[in-house]
């Protein structure tokens, strides 16, 4: 029996090529799709997994609230005592914590000097909690020594070639810190599919002495620079271990001077290993995360390519059922039952899909290379180290196939042979209003990612160029060395001489950075000073820090160079930190006094608000500051037409004063679009992914198109003989179809504004969608589906009818 359904698939291979062809074409490219998505998505739900004790990692953040318990900053990263504390603490249902400390640094080795960003300070005890193999060494001997450092096999091909880099030295320079360390293990590169990846891991015991010893170490309960993860012995359960969290804080935290128990302002919260990469969006984390609702967009756009793929071969199957009708009316008669006719049929199909499936892989491998590459992720199709994606596609072929060929197999063996042999046979009214609403979903589907496609385009047209209020154009940012910060009075005024450079200025963070330093605020209000219960961002600037960025003032004044107090005690704020300590104005903020922190002082002045992190995030109450230290970053603004001159003069600068450092800098245009590349992701794989669905919803429509000038062949010969011309026939047919481009339009309105705006909610400034928008997605669709429709229309209407007489 298969070998005959085998030999009748080869015949009518042979004897409508061209409809093989598309149907093939159809499938093969709606899986290649499919088939790269679910890549993606697996990769993306794969992170952390390959840890032996995933199921018992958990990594801490740290909330911090306001007085009516609304979180205020959520981070990724702990003080350096919750780490042994923890450990100490809950020995009974906690086996081991660790933290590592990323920072960025320079190493040396010889000649050979690198900034390095993957770079972490750790505990020896890492390796018993995370599944890193070890190719030569002792890490946990390696992590006691103070000068230990264990590195990447890639770093070492870096450093030392094809030497063996054990025992090698690596000159660590991070600001004044400056320390050789001795590699002393040597370990896989971090698998791409890790939350975070590490090229070194060096002794915690730097870190210590850098906070003046371990018992300074352990007092400090504000630096939130550590990674935290504990592992749970087994059978212990977390929610045990979260809910002693309060009592933890309140017992190891002093209490603040108004009374308030420290877990009535801050708390600790456990997540698991897995879930960090999708679900961990926090104000700080090691490395930046992707999020489930990607996966989940992507994955729904995978289906809905399948189902366009699955609709537009019902669509062509049925479309030639006359020229098989004859052939089903004599198997009939012959003694074949509609279970043997819907076998042969569906064995078609799942032979088709078949060969989809094979152009369908040789497509993938062909475009996984790009793809992969455009996401930055890792992904591969190698089936001998993945057996589970043979047993996949074999999965989705069955499912294809079964989708597929469920109702054209049904359809065909449903004819009556007494009616197909008198040539009396009609399609019912139900088969036809069935393939109308397939076309009807694969345009709503279309058209939902066109609307999806227009609305992330004007959202990051509209991020890239909003007015932020500041200056961001010809900011170039260096690292604030010490010898700069000592010297940059006299320096400043050496670079100004530079025809390129019109200003410089000195900062903790500079815009396109997060705000993530904050202290507590007492503001002078009614004439009392009032504890505040907001969260006043705090940037540590230099005088002329507003100058360079073009920050204009609301009230007041800048930072005097020549008034000494505006060093020690004069603050400056933004418009919304005036708004959210109540005061009436900005110019009612002038001369009030202000406790931030350990400093008292009053505000001279208020600065216009603009947006100092990205579209993200709404515009923070911030407070600027002189300060004594804690100078990270400078920001030198060039004059127009004089960039290159000016960079090529910072270099040289930068090579006689930093030998040992490389140039690296970042400009602000540059870090601001930067944090929208997730975006642009997801406007490029809707784009070409809802190409494709146009594509494949095209061909369905050719399909349809020809079913129907197929059975209305005698139609168009009667009314050519009564008069009618071309462009009548052509609307005739037309219009029917158009109806159909409309009614998927009306589906796809809600559901794509629906969907869009819950999108844009992600963003604290955004779009408003146009009605153009679904304007311009309905035309595209209609002017498509008419070019399409006409093709064939034309092609009908040039029929001459005598021969039209004859084929009916």
């Amino acid at each position: 029996m298969l070998s005959n359904y085998l030999k009748i698939f080869i015949r009518n291979l042979k004897k409508n090529p061209a409809y093989m062809f598309i149907n093939i074409l159809g499938l093969s490219v709606g899986m290649a799709a499919s088939i790269l998505i679910f890549l993606f998505v697996q990769h993306e739900l794969s992170y952390d997994k390959y840890h032996e004790k995933s199921d018992r990692i958990y990594r801490l953040s740290r909330s911090f609230f306001n007085q009516n318990g609304e979180v205020n900053l959520h981070l990724g990263h702990l003080a350096p005592p919750f780490g042994p504390l923890l450990k100490s603490d809950f020995q009974q249902d906690v086996e081991e914590v660790v933290r590592v400390m990323n920072t960025k640094l320079v190493l040396k080795e010889e000649e050979n000097i690198f900034e390095e960003n993957r770079f972490y300070f750790t505990d020896p005890e890492i390796f018993n909690v995370f599944s890193w193999k070890i190719v030569d060494g002792d890490p946990k001997a390696a992590l006691n020594f103070p000068d230990g450092l264990i590195i990447s096999e890639s770093m070492a091909k870096k450093y030392f070639g094809n030497a063996d880099p054990m025992g090698r030295t690596l000159e660590l320079k991070a600001g004044p810190v400056s320390a050789n360390m001795l590699v002393r293990a040597v370990m896989e590169d971090i698998p791409d599919n890790s939350h975070f990846k590490a090229d070194f891991l060096a002794s915690m015991e730097l870190v210590t002495d850098f906070y003046g010893g371990y018992e300074e170490m352990m007092k400090n309960f504000g630096s939130n620079n550590f990674g935290t993860y504990l592992l749970l012995r087994e059978g212990a359960d977390i929610a045990t271990v979260e809910a002693q969290i309060p009592d933890f804080l309140n017992r190891h935290i002093q209490v603040g001077a108004d009374g308030a128990l420290p877990s009535t302002w801050t708390g600790l919260h456990p997540w698991l290993i897995t879930d960090i990469h999708l679900h961990s969006n926090l104000d700080s984390e090691l490395e930046p995360n992707s999020s489930i609702e990607y996966v989940y967009i992507y994955t729904a756009i995978a289906i809905f390519i399948l189902l366009i793929a699955c609709v537009n071969f019902m669509n062509l199957a049925t479309a030639r059922s006359a020229k098989r009708a004859l052939e089903v009316g004599l198997r009939k008669v012959l003694g074949a039952e509609k279970q043997l006719l819907i076998g042969q049929f569906m064995s078609e199909t799942i032979l088709m899909t078949l060969m989809a499936a094979v152009i369908a892989l040789l497509l993938s491998w062909l475009v996984l290379p790009i793809f992969g590459n455009f996401t930055g992720k890792d992904l591969s199709m190698n089936l001998l180290e993945h057996p589970e994606y043979v047993l996949g596609l074999l999965v989705l072929v069955f499912i294809v196939g079964m989708i597929a060929g469920s109702y054209p197999s049904l359809f065909l063996s449903g004819f009556q042979p007494v009616k197909v042999l008198k040539g009396t046979y009609k399609i019912g009214s139900i088969h036809e209003k069935f393939r109308s609403a397939l076309v009807i979903g694969q345009f709503a589907i279309s058209i939902i990612l066109i609307v999806a496609v227009l609305v992330v385009v004007r959202q990051l047209d509209y991020m890239k160029n909003k007015e932020l209020g500041f200056e961001k154009e010809r900011i170039v940012v260096l690292p604030a060395y010490e010898e700069l910060v000592d010297n940059y009075e006299n320096l400043r005024q050496r670079y100004l001489q530079h025809p390129g450079i019109e200003s410089l200025a000195l900062g903790s963070r500079v815009p396109s950075g997060r705000l993530l330093d904050a202290m507590g605020t007492r503001a002078e209000v009614n004439g009392d000073l009032t504890t505040m219960d907001i969260r006043l961002a705090d940037i540590h600037v230099s005088h002329n820090f507003m100058e360079t960025f073009g920050i204009e003032m609301a009230a007041g004044r800048d930072f005097d160079f020549q008034l000494a107090s505006d060093s020690t005690q004069a603050f400056l704020l933004n418009e919304s930190a005036v708004r959210a300590i109540g005061w009436a104005s900005a110019e009612a903020a002038i001369g009030k006094a202000l406790h931030y922190g350990p400093r008292r002082g009053y505000v001279i002045g208020v600065v216009k608000d603009f947006h100092f992190e990205s579209l993200h995030q709404p515009i923070s109450p911030m407070v600027f500051m002189i300060p004594d230290t804690r100078f990270n970053l400078v920001a030198i603004r060039l004059k127009k037409g004089f960039e290159e001159e000016a960079i090529s003069y910072l270099s040289e600068e930068w090579i006689a004063l930093k030998p040992d450092f490389p140039f690296n800098y970042f400009t602000i245009e540059d870090r601001f679009e930067q944090q929208y590349e997730a975006e642009e992701k997801v406007g490029t794989v809707f784009g070409f992914f809802a190409g494709l669905a146009i594509l494949i919803s095209v061909l369905g429509l050719f399909g349809l198109s020809a079913y129907a000038t197929e059975q209305r062949t005698k139609e168009i010969g009667v009314r050519k003989v009564m008069g009618a011309s071309v462009s009548n026939i052509v609307l005739l047919l037309g219009k029917d179809f158009l109806k159909l481009v409309l009614f998927g339009f009306l589906i796809a309105v809600p559901i794509a504004w629906y969907g869009m705006n819950s999108w844009l909610d992600s963003f604290a400034y955004s779009i408003s969608i146009s009605w153009l928008v679904f304007a311009l997605a309905g035309f595209l669709a209609a002017f498509i589906a008419a070019l399409t429709v006409s093709s064939q229309s034309m092609r009908a209407a040039m029929i001459n009818p005598v021969d039209a007489f004859k084929v009916e």
